[in-house]
């Protein structure tokens, strides 16, 4: 691959980062706006929790991610999804990842333990060598906020490893930019960025997930736009509180 992708690996860019960006008690909620013929109608919610606790004696973020299809959408395609993470609070780095998925009738269900000394990830199915600085899907987004945009031109590609069904992918996340977003709650100033997707049961593979986080200094995430399996999505963020800085970014109200 070109760019910072073929220069640097994860090892190199995206270990060590320490959190500026979020903090405990942080809750934010998204809509999730569903399209077929290009009208979108909310379909579903998610929402993400942190707090902080202890894990084997160590002071860790745990994040609940939840995200459900509105009942009245179920009949299309019902999704029930609880991802949990449990993160070092001193560099980010998994230590837990719990995953319960029912994506239209698909149903999956994944613990993971890592361990740092080591570099292995323990699951039901054995034990995997992982590389350093490995994230969980959940995980990877709050590391992601932390990442330094201003580091990077447009197009450069900032790379990481996630380990995800016993298996670790090499991904990353290009930079593409700033720019002035109006969402269905308000007017932002933000950073614009793809992520390489893994093929899914909802989203395709690919750099076809476009993301816009605040330009300031929480680095929440606004907006995601993607394509699904049938039609496509919209999630904007529609509430917040206990965020860690004044969200800054924020121009106007819809």
């Amino acid at each position: 691959m070109m760019g910072i992708w073929g220069k640097l690996t994860a090892g190199d860019d995206f270990c060590g980062i320490r959190n500026t960006a979020f903090q405990a008690g942080e809750n934010i909620t998204y809509y999730i706006f569903y399209s077929v013929a290009g009208i979108y109608v909310n379909a579903g919610t998610a929402n993400f929790s942190t707090t902080l606790e202890k894990l084997d004696n160590k002071p860790v973020y745990h994040v609940v991610g939840t995200g459900q299809s509105n009942s009245g959408y179920d009949w299309i395609f019902k999704v029930r999804d609880r991802y949990e993470t449990y993160f070092d609070t001193s560099n980010l780095q998994p230590l837990k990842f719990v995953r319960r998925v029912d994506e239209g009738g698909y149903k999956k269900n994944e613990d993971v333990s890592f361990n740092q000394q080591t570099n292995t990830a323990i699951t039901d199915a054995g034990v995997f060598k992982v590389p350093n600085c490995i994230q969980d899907v959940l995980s990877a987004v709050y590391y992601a906020r932390n990442i330094n945009f201003d580091k990077y031109n447009v197009g450069d590609k900032i790379p990481f490893n996630m380990f995800l069904d016993n298996e670790v992918d090499n991904l990353y996340i290009r930079y593409l930019g700033k720019e002035v977003i109006r969402t269905r709650y308000g007017k932002f100033n933000a950073i614009k960025f793809s992520p390489l997707l893994v093929k899914g049961t909802i989203f395709q593979g690919g750099e076809k997930m476009f993301v816009w986080v605040s330009d300031d200094a929480n680095h929440m995430p606004l907006r995601i736009e993607s394509p699904i399996v049938v039609g496509s999505i919209k999630v904007d963020m529609m509430s917040y509180r206990n965020n860690r800085y004044p969200l800054t970014s924020l121009i106007d109200f819809r």
